[in-house]
């Protein structure tokens, strides 16, 4: 790695740990004047701040300088089919205010990315909207990574092919970075709770069932961002279940939490993990039984892929043990004995906050790379 550009000075102040410039040109090898240099670049952006120090043996304390956190805030959502959270965050992923509400997404692009802008100037108290660094959002369907544009949504109708990137980005003057609701949630609870985890599946149950892949301490998104898609895989038992992305027998059809509700006609998957809650036996059936659809599944993931840890998430992971013994039953029972010798299958950590911790670290991933600060710096 080089240290010529401030980016790359930024980089290593990262870690937390304050540096006097002696330091900094032990550690990167640039003349002292052109280390002044790039730190007065940063220090204009506030990117760093001086810390004063007593290092020194004698005299003056000498001057340290440390990564400064709070230069940008970055605005992260977590758009779910029926509600939504947002939040603001510094650049370590530290959230300094957030809301949620019950947004549903069918009321379409303009609306939900309307209220997701009203909601964040009115959690901006003490700053500027100019003070966004940059914006992750998660939507509950396919999108496609590199345009930020969802595909043929099944349950967001009117979104297919809108420029949600681009609509933002007329709003607020900041990199804006799109992913699917279950990747972001993935990367939130991987870099938040088990950053050494090499290999980790993600498992959302919302009303929805999708997956998100850690493979390497990286989140894999395939191709053209489509990766991880489970609830549209066939499963037997399915038969002739019509699902909403117009196929049949897919696992989402009867295993999903919107078709847990339809069984038990109440409204939404909240209901069904209420009427779990409250030891409804019919719903405890129901919800074990998704486990072991999902289970069946997932049984043939941890043979092809091998994942140290399954992490099960979402709106129904909340009814409990009841979907945890399900899937545990049939990934333990049909898969390979090497492939389940250490894996750990376990409940979210971060529960509903998982989201919006994913797409803050998205974004900060992005915009503290050394390209990324030296564009915003001006350096050339």
């Amino acid at each position: 790695m080089t240290h010529e550009s401030p980016g790359a000075l930024l980089s290593i102040l990262r870690d937390g740990q304050a540096r006097t410039r002696a330091e900094l040109v032990q550690l990167t090898g640039l003349a002292r004047s052109t280390l002044s240099q790039r730190l007065d670049a940063l220090l204009d952006q506030r990117w760093i701040l001086p810390v004063e120090e007593a290092i020194s043996s004698g005299g003056r304390p000498a001057t340290a300088f440390a990564f400064n956190p709070r230069a940008r805030l970055v605005l992260a959502a977590d758009l779910g089919v029926t509600h939504a959270r947002v939040a603001l965050t510094d650049l370590s992923g530290a959230v300094l205010a957030e809301q949620t509400a019950d947004v549903p997404i069918d009321s379409g692009p303009e609306r939900c990315l309307t209220w997701l802008l009203d909601t964040a100037a009115g959690l901006l108290t003490d700053r500027d909207i100019s003070d966004i660094g940059g914006i992750g959002l998660g939507l509950p369907g396919p999108v496609e990574h590199t345009s930020g544009r969802p595909i043929n949504p099944p349950l967001m109708p009117g979104w297919d092919g809108f420029p949600v990137l681009e609509w933002l980005h007329g709003k607020i003057n900041a990199p804006v970075l799109v992913d699917n609701d279950v990747n972001i949630m993935a990367l939130g609870e991987h870099r938040a709770t088990a950053p050494n985890v090499e290999h980790m599946i993600f498992v959302k149950v919302g009303t929805g069932i999708g997956c998100g892949i850690i493979s390497e301490r990286r989140l894999h998104r395939g191709a053209q961002g489509a990766a991880g898609d489970i609830g549209h895989v066939r499963v037997p038992s399915a038969d002739q279940a019509l699902c909403r992305c117009g196929n049949i027998g897919c696992l989402e059809a009867i295993a999903g939490g919107g078709a847990l509700a339809a069984q038990l006609q109440v409204e939404g998957t909240r209901e069904v993990v209420r009427l779990v809650r409250g030891g409804t036996i019919e719903a405890i059936k129901l919800v074990r039984e998704s486990g072991r659809e999902i289970g069946l599944v997932l049984a043939s993931i941890v043979n092809f892929f091998n994942p140290t840890t399954i992490v099960i998430g979402g709106d129904l992971a909340e009814a409990g043990e009841h979907l945890l013994a399900g899937v545990r039953e049939v990934v333990y029972g049909r898969s390979l004995p090497l492939a389940t010798q250490r894996l750990d299958i376990r409940a979210s950590s971060l529960g509903d906050r998982a989201g919006v911790s994913g797409a803050a670290m998205m974004v900060i991933e992005h915009v503290l790379t050394p390209a990324a600060v030296d564009r915003v710096v001006d350096f050339s």
